[in-house]
């Protein structure tokens, strides 16, 4: 994958927080692709580059209905020339495809882009790092580079190291959404000595500190804020559909409700409580995950509740 130029810095200027003396700005990597967006570029791009030099043609990874990384490893494969296989959670979901496609946009990209699809059950799909449930694919498949769910590897966190730059030297906190913990943990690894790195949980559970020490140096400069996953992955609320649109409206930037509108949240909820110190510069960083938007607001509209705009 090509390098990427540097995501813009963009001011942000939010009626909840014009009061406080602090400053807020957010890096654009949701625009630096306009397919494989955000922390999914940064996260493929080395394992693109590691699959290349291991002469293998075929990506298969992991996902649920709605993951933002089967989207992008589906758009990688189909622009780098790899063939690209999807285990999906639920196999409900293979019984009717073509049902499926025609009420999924994010597995209908996939397939368009190329992706072959594996339906498993849950339960089988909890066993996905098992020795076993690995033997099994490759029996079925044949040979492939394997990108973990959520594209989290050493080589996903040498590409989020890449995000933090001259640019960014001014901030005195960086805060991020986390999922797999592979962006913070680049994001810790290249923040600067004066610098503080908050993350933001998008998962309920304790699991994420010792993922994130796994790939990370000596630094000790960063923290997990937990008080904001609106009760664990892919749960929202009214409420913060609310923020996400309020927050559209008056800056034009777009937030997904999984990852980005979360923390967001979070953060001007921490500007309130006046947890920054006066004159703190502030950068949030923007992860893309925007294609996911779509399959909430089908979810959403089925229980007639307030959908994302």
């Amino acid at each position: 994958m090509p390098n990427t130029k540097n995501s813009i810095l963009q001011k942000i200027a939010f009626s909840e927080i014009t009061q406080k003396d602090v400053s807020l700005y957010i890096k654009r990597e949701d625009l630096i692709h306009p397919e494989i967006s955000g922390n999914k570029y940064r996260k493929l791009k080395y394992n693109v580059v590691q699959a290349t030099s291991e002469n293998k043609k075929v990506l298969l990874t992991f996902g649920g209905a709605f993951s933002n990384h089967i989207s992008a490893v589906a758009s990688a494969g189909k622009q780098y020339d790899f063939k690209t296989i999807g285990i999906i959670r639920g196999d409900e979901l293979g019984i009717d495809l073509k049902k499926t496609l025609q009420n999924n946009p994010t597995l209908k990209f996939a397939y368009d882009c190329g992706m072959q699809f594996k339906f498993v059950s849950r339960t089988d799909y909890r066993e996905k790092t098992s020795e076993g449930f690995l033997e099994k694919l490759k029996n079925e498949f044949g040979d492939f580079y394997l990108v973990p769910e959520g594209g989290t590897n050493k080589s996903a966190v040498k590409g989020c190291e890449e995000i933090l730059n001259s640019e960014t030297e001014k901030f005195d906190y960086i805060c991020v959404a986390v999922g797999t913990g592979g962006t913070i943990s680049g994001l810790i690894n290249s923040a600067k000595k004066h610098q503080k790195i908050i993350g933001f949980p998008a998962l309920k559970g304790s699991f994420l500190t010792s993922e994130i020490e796994k790939y990370t140096k000596t630094n000790k400069n960063w923290k997990l804020n937990n008080d904001y996953h609106f009760g664990g992955y892919a749960k929202i609320s009214e409420t913060l559909i609310a923020f996400i649109n309020q927050f559209k409206k008056e800056t034009e930037i777009p937030l997904d409700p999984i990852y980005t509108g979360k923390m967001m949240f979070g953060i001007v909820n921490l500007i309130n409580k006046e947890v920054f110190e006066k004159g703190a510069k502030i950068l949030a960083i923007h992860t893309g995950g925007l294609q996911g938007i779509d399959g909430m607001n089908i979810i959403l509209k089925k229980k007639n509740s307030l959908i994302i705009v």
